[in-house]
């Protein structure tokens, strides 16, 4: 299977942590906290945590503090199509393909449900055939982009598809609001909304870069479920979100690369890019540390991080074409994301000389 086309979208309104600090201060929410509560705020919003802007589905920051369950299904209804179709057009275009070429449309989403799912406004807007294969998944959380991924290889594989669009969208301003929970109020300070796509095709574009895919592998601990999930809780999405989970992402994370790796007979020195999900600062840390890796080995990861925050599933998407646009050197690029379940998710691209 080869990624033939990338594309991403983002809310207009971008936000800084300076901005939502301020905005937060300001808000009856924040001094109706306990002392602990607003001394966290403070300093993850404050010192950023590698969060500098945000782009997030509000015209205002007000309206964060609506925390009614119709506003926030209204906000997804309204902004997860768009986000969506937004990212799915720039896919096409890159790929060189038209809406009519496309046999299937998988979308993967945690922060909200429609029924029928996106995939059936998505493929509307887009103009897909009636007969296009239309699935949803729900319920991965920030990992869901490589099973996304490895529903296409499989549709593919089968030869029951000739092209596959695959995206996925947050719109986590729908999901966070403000409580004295730690887990609830670090999600509010880090998640960003935002939407990335790809085609994919089983042979290449012709005279462009090839991106192939060349499996993938995941490692799954139901008993580390409770640590990074969601939960409804009058008539609200919330996040739960444990101190664990940046050493339990990192330790998940290297040793599925080790793995792979040996399986491979490849050795760390032959990956020439690194695309990994960002929980956050903390868990790229402890990535480094867990696997020996210097800080170049995240620094696109960082970055992302840094522009949009945590944008969930979209997040391995954006650094996928953040590394194609600065033309990392060609060769073998691996890619990891994690998320709800505990879940932990890898696969490595052969991508040619730049």
């Amino acid at each position: 299977m080869f990624i033939t086309g990338l594309g991403t979208a983002v809310p207009d309104k971008r936000y800084s942590q300076r901005e939502c600090l301020d905005s937060l201060r300001a808000s009856r929410h924040f001094r109706n906290l306990k002392a602990p509560s607003r001394v966290l705020l403070e300093r993850v919003l404050g010192a950023g945590e590698g969060v500098q802007t945000r782009h997030l589905a509000l015209e205002s920051l007000d309206e964060a503090f609506e925390l009614d369950p119709d506003v926030l299904y209204r906000r997804y209804f309204a902004h997860a199509p768009d986000l969506a179709t937004r990212a799915a057009r720039k896919a096409l275009d890159d790929a060189g393909t038209t809406p009519g070429e496309i046999d299937a449309l998988v979308i993967s989403t945690c922060t909200g449900y429609l029924c029928p799912g996106l995939t059936s406004y998505v493929a509307e807007r887009l103009g897909l055939r009636s007969d296009a294969l239309l699935l949803d998944l729900v319920g991965q959380g920030c990992g869901a982009a490589l099973p996304n991924l490895r529903t296409a290889e499989a549709l593919l594989a089968a030869q029951r598809c000739g092209r596959v669009l695959s995206v996925c969208v947050e719109v986590c301003s729908a999901a966070l609001y403000i409580d004295d929970d730690p887990g609830v109020l670090i999600s509010a300070c880090l998640f960003g909304d935002g939407a990335a796509a790809a085609v994919t095709a089983p042979s290449p574009k012709k005279d462009a870069r090839s991106v192939r895919w060349t499996g993938a592998a995941t490692v799954a601990d139901p008993e580390a479920r409770h640590t990074l999930r969601m939960e409804q809780r009058g008539g609200l999405l919330r996040n739960i979100l444990s101190r664990t989970v940046p050493q339990a992402a990192a330790e998940h994370a290297s040793a599925l690369l080790a793995d792979e790796l040996q399986k491979r007979k490849l050795a760390m020195d032959d990956i020439r890019a690194w695309i990994w999900h960002a929980g956050g600062k903390t868990v790229l840390e402890r990535l480094r540390a867990l696997t020996g890796l210097g800080e170049d080995a995240t620094r696109r990861s960082a970055d992302v991080l840094g522009r949009f925050g945590n944008l969930s599933s979209p997040f391995v998407f954006f650094v996928l074409a953040e590394t194609l646009r600065e033309r990392a050197p060609g060769g073998w690029w691996w890619m990891s994301s994690f998320g709800a379940g505990f879940s932990c998710h890898g696969a490595l691209l052969e991508v040619s000389a730049g």
